[in-house]
């Protein structure tokens, strides 16, 4: 269901608000004491400050009380000890990426033998002025849910055609209401606002001013209840009427594009997306077309933003180049352009795909399953979000692709790890409500709530979801390959996998308080994905210590 950042907007908290009114890491050992049992390590109660706040998923469980990944505590304690071997490309598998962005620009691939705007392939991979990455999108942008496609295209047999037709009759209803709702709210506050901007003569203010208004006027009054609401969900009216006129723009995008049976996105791209020897397509620029486009843009920086340079925020990996291929856009991916786009960054040199999108219909799975075999027999790991959906993954009611295993069954490939989302507060809600797990479909958990990362036009914002989940796990596997490059992909993924921190409390599934698990029943390892042990097992590994 589109690109994976969180499905449920911030601006959705409105709605029903208003609805209700090694070398030398030879020695060193690994962390894997339960933590509960750890002297000093309480649930964190106070909220973060602005600087634990841009950088949690980096921070350590026993000296800083966040589930983060331990990742600056692997800077200081061992990387300075640690050869770097090589620089490992990771292929951002994503929408476009601003590839101009100050804390981006200088960590980005470059096809050395490819010359910019020739329009010629010079170096014969079968893409054309590939410079920094491939477009597979060209120049298209919106695009069709799925199952809206095939109702449109009439794909498949008669038992998908009812079940796509099931999803869109609960969806599109849903979608058409929110955005009459959305809009509606967002006219309430906006007249609300004018007037008290008018009463007070100034057009900032805050809720003492609005608090010290004495008035007898029912309408001034309702206005003043109304902003005195708002004040709880953002520090200013501003940010509430921007927040609102982001939800206005999802839920119409929605009913546009997304949940539209008659639009075709893909018209201006020239191929036939179900047809996999249709190629020939996009091209060789995969910046990103727009700035509400910024979902490859964030997940590259936390991947990669690079480090040390004083801007913005640091990327988990260092020795690092991102790959950029738009493949997924403001709706669901073709499994064509998936397909064709793991093939592309395997064929040129990507040790690890970053793959954070995700859908519930697949018409041509087949193609991605065996670019998934691909990937594997060219040793290149592929990590996945786990969706946001709240879903179990292993009930069979709730199909989530790609992937690489049928529900519970015998995984075809073993170079797929799948993450899921955690928030930063440890403690039983810290698996992210919106999260999907499973027990037998996802593998680990890592920081995926409220990240900071880069955005476009040298912006940075706070955005959530599985998708911020996975690059923090793939820029875990950059920082172990360049490092010890001669460990394969299924080495890595297990790796990253055992030296998880075991956590053995019972946390919230789905944000169900009523409902409370180990998080070994909700994954495969029951852990959180923690870099600083990564390297010690990588090392471990590499000089023959450990056999996994």
């Amino acid at each position: 269901m589109k690109a994976l950042q969180l499905k449920t907007p911030k601006f959705l908290f409105f709605l029903f608000a208003l609805a209700l009114t090694l070398s030398g890491c030879g020695s060193t050992a690994i962390v894997n004491t339960p933590i509960e049992s750890v002297a000093g390590v309480p649930e964190k109660v106070a909220d973060l400050d602005e600087a634990e706040a841009e950088r949690w998923g980096h921070a350590d469980l026993i000296t800083d009380t966040i589930p983060g990944m331990s990742v600056t505590r692997a800077y200081n304690e061992l990387l300075p000890n640690l050869k770097v071997q090589e620089k490992v490309v990771v292929a951002v598998l994503d929408s476009g990426i601003d590839l101009n962005h100050e804390d981006l620009d200088g960590v980005l691939w470059t096809n050395a033998g490819e010359v910019p705007g020739n329009n010629v392939d010079d170096d014969k991979n079968g893409y054309v002025d590939d410079i920094h990455g491939y477009n597979f999108l060209g120049e298209s942008l919106h695009e069709q849910l799925e199952y809206a496609r095939i109702l449109r295209l009439k794909l498949g047999d008669e038992a998908l055609q009812a079940k796509a037709q099931e999803m869109m009759d609960k969806e599109r209803p849903e979608a058409e209401s929110n955005s009459a709702r959305y809009t509606q709210i967002l006219k309430t506050v906006e007249d609300s606002d004018a007037a008290i901007q008018s009463h007070l003569g100034k057009s900032v203010y805050t809720p003492e001013d609005l608090a010290g208004i004495v008035t007898t006027d029912p309408g001034l009054q309702q206005n003043i209840a109304v902003l005195q609401q708002m004040f709880n969900f953002a520090p200013s009216i501003g940010e509430v009427k921007e927040q609102l006129q982001g939800g206005v723009k999802y839920f119409d995008g929605q009913v546009k594009y997304n949940l539209n049976t008659s639009f075709n996105g893909r018209e201006v791209v020239g191929d036939d997306p179900y047809d996999f020897n249709s190629r020939g397509y996009g091209n060789g620029n995969p910046m990103n077309r727009s700035e509400d486009e910024s979902h490859g843009s964030h997940v590259a920086g936390i991947i990669a933003a690079e480090r040390g340079n004083g801007l913005g925020v640091d990327g988990v990996a260092d020795h690092v180049e991102i790959m950029s291929i738009r493949a997924v856009p403001d709706g669901d991916e073709y499994d064509k352009d998936i397909a064709l786009g793991i093939r592309y960054a395997v064929d040129n040199g990507a040790r690890v795909i970053n793959a954070s999108f995700g859908k519930s219909f697949s018409p041509n799975k087949e193609w991605v399953y065996e670019a998934l075999k691909y990937a594997a027999e060219k040793d290149v790991l592929f990590v996945h979000a786990a969706g946001n959906e709240g879903d179990d993954l292993d009930d069979t009611a709730n199909e989530n692709y790609p992937n690489d295993q049928v529900f519970t069954g015998p995984e075809m490939v073993d170079n797929v790890i799948t993450v899921g989302s955690l928030d930063q507060t440890y403690g039983p809600g810290m698996v992210s409500s919106f999260s999907n797990y499973g027990k037998t479909n996802v593998d680990i958990f890592a920081p995926g709530g409220n990240i900071y990362s880069t955005m476009p036009g040298n912006t940075y914002e706070f955005q959530g979801g599985t998708s911020m989940a996975a690059p923090a796990v793939s820029g875990i596997a950059a920082l172990i390959l360049s490092r010890y490059p001669k460990l394969t992909a299924s080495q890595v993924k297990k790796i990253i996998m055992q030296s998880g921190l075991q956590v053995t409390i019972e946390v919230s599934v789905a944000g169900d308080e009523g409902d409370k698990k180990p998080l070994s029943a909700l994954s495969r390892t029951g852990k959180i994905a923690n870099a600083y042990n990564a390297l010690i097992l990588a090392d471990q590994v590499s000089r023959g210590k450990i056999s996994l």
